[in-house]
Order: C-alpha cells, then sequence, then structure tokens
C-alpha cells in the first residue's frame, strides 16, 4: 500500500495483519480521489474508520489542509498515527482512537470532505451520516465505500446523493451538499 500522488507520493504505508483488514485497492482509491480532485486543495478532511489512515494521508499528501483520523481500533489508530508522521503530515493531523458513532455526537467541528469506509455488512453507513450531515461545510462531499449491492438512501438532510460507482466487489456512493444556486 502506498501513497500514488502528491507531496508523499511514493511513501509505503503499513496496514494492519489479519483476515478482517481490507485496505481499499489503489484503483479504488485513484477513483476516488478523481472524484473529489478538484476540491481537495484546502480542505478540511475527516477519515472516519480509517484503518491505516491511507485515504486521509491521500488527501493530505494531494493538497488538504488538515485530516482528522478516526477509528476505535486502537491497534488501527496506533498504525495511522505511525503512517502519519511518516508522510510527514503530523502537524496536520489529528489522529484518534475513537468510535465514529461517539465522535459526531461530540464534535463540534465542520468538514469539507468525508471518507467513510466501515467495516462491511454491519449498516454503519446508516447510522453515521444522520450525525456526519450537520458537520459538513457548504460545499461538503461524502465519499461512502461499501459493499456490493448496498442501497444508500437519496438523501441525508442537505447530503444529496449525486452518484454511485461500481468496481468489482466494492461501489462508491458519492453524497454533496448542493450549491446555493440563490443570490
Amino acid at each position: 500500500m502506498r501513497v500514488i500522488t502528491g507531496s508523499a507520493r511514493g511513501r509505503k504505508l503499513k496496514t494492519l495483519e489479519g483476515t478482517d483488514v481490507r485496505p481499499t485497492t489503489d484503483m479504488v482509491k485513484e477513483s476516488i480521489f478523481s472524484i473529489i480532485q478538484f476540491d481537495i486543495d484546502g480542505s478540511e478532511i475527516l477519515d472516519l474508520f480509517s484503518g491505516s489512515g491511507q485515504l486521509g494521508i491521500e488527501a493530505l499528501s494531494r493538497g488538504a489542509k488538515y485530516c482528522r483520523f478516526i477509528d476505535k481500533n486502537r491497534e488501527a489508530a496506533d498504525i495511522t498515527r505511525e503512517n502519519v508522521n511518516a508522510a510527514g503530515f503530523k502537524d496536520i493531523s489529528y489522529v484518534a482512537n475513537l468510535d465514529s458513532i461517539d465522535f459526531l455526537k461530540s464534535s463540534r467541528h465542520t468538514f469539507d470532505i468525508a471518507l467513510l469506509d466501515p467495516p462491511y455488512n454491519m449498516g454503519l453507513h446508516e447510522k453515521v451520516l444522520p450525525l456526519l450531515e450537520p458537520r459538513m461545510s457548504e460545499r461538503g462531499i461524502v465519499v461512502c465505500e461499501h459493499e456490493k449491492g448496498l442501497v444508500l438512501p437519496d438523501e441525508y438532510g442537505r447530503l444529496k446523493k449525486k452518484k454511485t460507482y461500481r468496481y468489482g466487489k466494492v461501489e462508491l456512493t458519492v453524497y454533496r451538499v448542493p450549491f446555493n444556486e440563490e443570490g
């Protein structure tokens, strides 16, 4: 697993070992960043269910201003912290070993981009998206990585589903806060 492009391009990242671990493939990661490429520069990022932190690190490498990495697994949070430090992003990152729902209930931060890759088949998207919606900025984008066949609702408050992309056994559903076209 590596950083694809940007200031940390080519940096190898550590990941957890085991059969429960499902790192985002390079193909899916490239697709995510192709979808949001024009929105990353200067953005506040949330990497929820961060695992190794590879999605948030990729965003920082491409010019994001700050990233908050959240994972309830202590080992994942430790590996994320190690990867963030190795990539040189310690000063523009926050890594926490917290439950995603608890974090969203207590957070007062606003995010421009949220990257969600929770464990599959646990209904976590449906639980966190309503809590995440008020935390999104007026230009907010949420990218949900999930198992093939999961159909997420068309909207969560201001978040409107834009498109679902399919990559083998993985799908990406993208939500955006629509631009205000008035005045």
